[in-house]
């Protein structure tokens, strides 16, 4: 995965200026995303054109990346959630990094990644059916590879999302 110096400058432009009713077509679909325009017109006050226009342009503008489903793991039978903490080997840093992250982020147990700064290089937050499903995945997927110095794993309890944020690419 190669950043160009577009991406880059795509990923350093200004925050957006939302007037009063973007703010609230953008607080209504990040609370439900199925809203029709109809709905969305009426919940925020305004005639189902403008609101229409107005989605439009947010989509436009990059402030809106993206409708996602949120999806009960429970019910699709991975009702067990982790976090995992993984710090990589120093040396060779850059090809590690884009080597790791390239061979966890499309496993079908990872929901999501995150790249940090601070002791840890990664936190990947996981869905799997149970405790036997966490150990696999630490052993075979991360701890397997050679650029991984250690793991720490915390099983999540519960959780309050109040939003999904797109990525940053």
């Amino acid at each position: 995965m190669t950043t160009t110096s577009r991406d880059r400058a795509k990923d350093l432009r200004p925050a957006v200026d939302l007037d009063e009713v973007d703010r609230s077509i953008v607080d209504a679909l990040a609370a439900d995303a199925r809203l029709t325009n109809a709905e969305l017109a009426a919940r925020i006050g305004v005639a189902p054109s403008t609101a229409h226009a107005r989605t439009r342009a947010l989509v436009e503008r990059g402030v809106i990346t993206g409708f996602h489903a949120s999806v009960d793991q429970r019910v699709v039978g991975a009702g067990l959630q982790a976090m995992v903490h993984v710090t990589l080997r120093p040396g060779s840093r850059h090809e590690s990094i884009t080597e790791f992250a390239h061979e966890v982020r499309g496993l079908p147990q990872v929901i999501q990644m995150f790249f940090l700064g601070g002791s840890d290089d990664f936190l990947i937050h996981i869905a799997v059916a149970d405790s036997s499903e966490v150990r696999a995945f630490v052993v075979e997927h991360l701890s397997a590879q050679r650029s991984v110095a250690n793991t720490r794993t915390s099983i999540i309890f519960d959780y309050h999302r109040n939003r999904v944020a797109a990525p940053f690419h």
